[in-house]
């Protein structure tokens, strides 16, 4: 007897071609069992969502994200409405870019930030990396970047949250950018109140002397260009403050990049 050789029209490919049909049947009979038992529900908008969207944000949430119109601001990536970039005049001279996803407090972007902060859902953080992850930046920043810096939580507030949001959107821009994460590198040396609420002077106030810099880390620093993340800009108080003691502790160039960003009157939505 001579066994017959697996080829085309061959009865093992054949067996095989079934095997491969019959297993895609009964996981997709798995999957269709556990969207009737146990459904998925985005985050944002609390709509059921099928076996075949990945995440926790359903699909269309994410198409309606409120994004920063164009024509930008080279420098700051604030939508311009004239010849001149109001918003570059809220940062220090050695912020080289700046670039956000969307617009805030705007939905569905407000309820996807508030899920990851407030509500426990940590890994819709990877969710929004994704996104930050496919701005457009100068070819010098790609080339440059040395390191992310996630913008440090209060003690208290981590404790409550468990995770630090912003360190949480450094790791998933990690993987994408090949971009090393220095989470150790600025420190709260103090803690605040929220900035929800605060005035732009009372904002600035609030942060003043609220950072610092690791002594480990300080020889890290020197001559290097940092990325600053955090979810939402809006008025830079938070990450001008922290950019000024990497700068002063020999960081050559200071980035930003953030999820969202609060609009202002005159702002085009």
């Amino acid at each position: 007897m001579v066994r017959p050789r697996a080829g085309q029209g061959g009865n093992a490919a054949v067996s095989g071609l079934d095997r491969v049909t019959r297993r895609d049947q009964f996981r997709h009979c798995i999957d269709s069992a556990l969207d009737l038992l146990l459904p998925r529900a985005c985050v944002s908008c609390d709509a059921l969502m099928s076996h075949l969207e990945c995440g926790l944000v359903c699909s269309l949430c994410w198409s309606r994200l409120p994004l920063l119109p164009s024509p930008q601001c080279s420098r700051c990536g604030h939508p311009l409405s004239g010849d001149n970039c109001r918003w570059c005049e809220l940062l220090p001279p050695f912020v080289r870019a700046v670039r956000s996803v969307c617009w805030m407090p705007v939905e569905p972007a407000s309820r996807i930030v508030h899920s990851l902060k407030y509500e426990g859902w940590s890994t819709v953080a990877d969710e929004i990396a994704i996104r930050m992850s496919r701005l457009a930046w100068p070819e010098d920043v790609i080339a440059e970047r040395t390191a992310l810096i996630p913008i440090p939580l209060a003690a208290a507030r981590k404790r409550q949250r468990g995770y630090n949001q912003s360190a949480l959107i450094a790791r998933g821009l990690v993987t994408r950018w090949h971009v090393p994460a220095w989470e150790d590198v600025v420190l709260r040396s103090r803690e605040t109140s929220s900035q929800t609420r605060l005035t732009p002077e009372e904002r600035l106030n609030n942060v003043a002397g609220s950072f610092c810099v690791s002594p480990d880390r300080r020889d890290d620093l020197r001559g290097a260009h940092l990325i600053l993340v955090d979810d939402v800009v809006t008025t830079a108080a938070t990450l001008n403050t922290c950019a000024k003691v990497l700068y002063d502790a020999g960081a050559r160039i200071i980035s930003y990049v953030t999820f969202g960003r609060a609009h202002a009157s005159g702002d085009r939505l």
